[in-house]
């Protein structure tokens, strides 16, 4: 039996591995001690630090295209909705996401982070180019060899992104969940857009899924399988909760709104019940110039869990 040093954030869909009470067969998970997870983020990708891993999606797609051994899996531990990640002042001209061509936008963290992705895509959606911002983030990228497009820049070190904005030096933020009486959401009552987007058209964003060093994969048949069963079992337990009417963190109440809109798994695994959300997410990283190629999503995932559900 081997032993896989696993990167995870304590969840409602991964508890029961956390617990022990679900373990993949023929392994067991050791996990890493990591409580800031985008630092482990980090790590996995420059330096490959562990077995498995929590990994945020467009994190992951920009690693593969830059040649990092290691390989998602289609369990989907992180969703959320992102119409409300574009936060402007109150009193700004900026009234609708077209309004913001030619403006500052200031952007969380890295240009490739999921949650700014999304975020773009809904402003995108909503009629405004992505070309036409200056995008300003607050860190680099986790994939040290990806070149940012020219319209993005750095932000001063050690300003925050609430600061920028107060003070005008940015005119809307992405990503930042700034809680200020003077800041609000750009689009109008983003979580009824979010669950609108998500009933109606299958959008429910992804942010996290799970990678394996690829080394393991080749040299471990069945590996992947285990895995993605071992994940679908933990999940499936919290699913349980969600329908028994567990509604204690945001996350909770968010899959739960959402399993109460239309009586299905909000956190479905697998490529087939994900195929809109995940073209979307792929669609919108060509489109921002995180990727330079055109991928299929069978190419990004391992091959053995390419027709499984959960």
């Amino acid at each position: 039996m081997s032993e896989l040093l696993t990167l995870t954030r304590p969840q409602g869909a991964n508890r029961a591995l956390l617990d022990g009470t679900v373990t993949p067969a023929g392994h067991t998970l050791r996990f890493a001690d990591e409580p800031v997870l985008v630092k482990g983020f980090r790590r996995m990708v420059r330096g490959l630090e562990y077995d498995v891993a929590e990994m945020a999606l467009t994190t992951y797609l920009t690693a593969r295209e830059h040649g990092v051994a290691f390989t998602a899996l289609p369990v989907f531990l992180v969703r959320a909705f992102h119409h409300g990640a574009t936060q402007v002042l109150a009193d700004s001209p900026v009234g609708t996401p077209a309004d913001l061509a030619g403006k500052r936008v200031g952007v969380n963290r890295g240009y490739t982070v999921t949650t700014g992705v999304w975020g773009r895509s809904f402003l995108q959606e909503a009629g405004l180019d992505p070309d036409d911002v200056t995008w300003v983030c607050t860190d680099e990228e986790h994939v040290a060899d990806y070149v940012r497009p020219a319209n993005v820049t750095a932000a001063p070190d050690g300003v925050p992104l609430e600061e920028l904005l107060l003070t005008g030096a940015v005119d809307a933020v992405v990503g930042a969940a700034i809680e200020h009486p003077s800041v609000v959401p750009l689009i109008a009552d983003p979580e009824e857009a979010g669950l609108r987007a998500a009933v109606e058209d299958g959008i429910f964003p992804v942010n996290h899924l799970v990678v394996v060093r690829d080394e393991l994969l080749a040299g471990q048949p069945g590996l992947a399988e285990a895995l993605f069963e071992a994940f679908t079992g933990a999940k499936e337990r919290y699913v349980g909760e969600l329908r028994a009417g567990l509604r204690e963190t945001v996350q909770d109440r968010t899959l739960g709104g959402l399993l109460d809109a239309t009586g299905r798994d909000p956190l479905p695994y697998g490529i087939e019940p994900n195929r809109a959300v995940l073209e979307r997410l792929l669609a919108d990283a060509r489109a921002q110039h995180i990727l330079r190629r055109t991928e299929r999503i069978e190419d990004v995932f391992a091959p053995g869990t390419l027709a499984l559900t959960g």
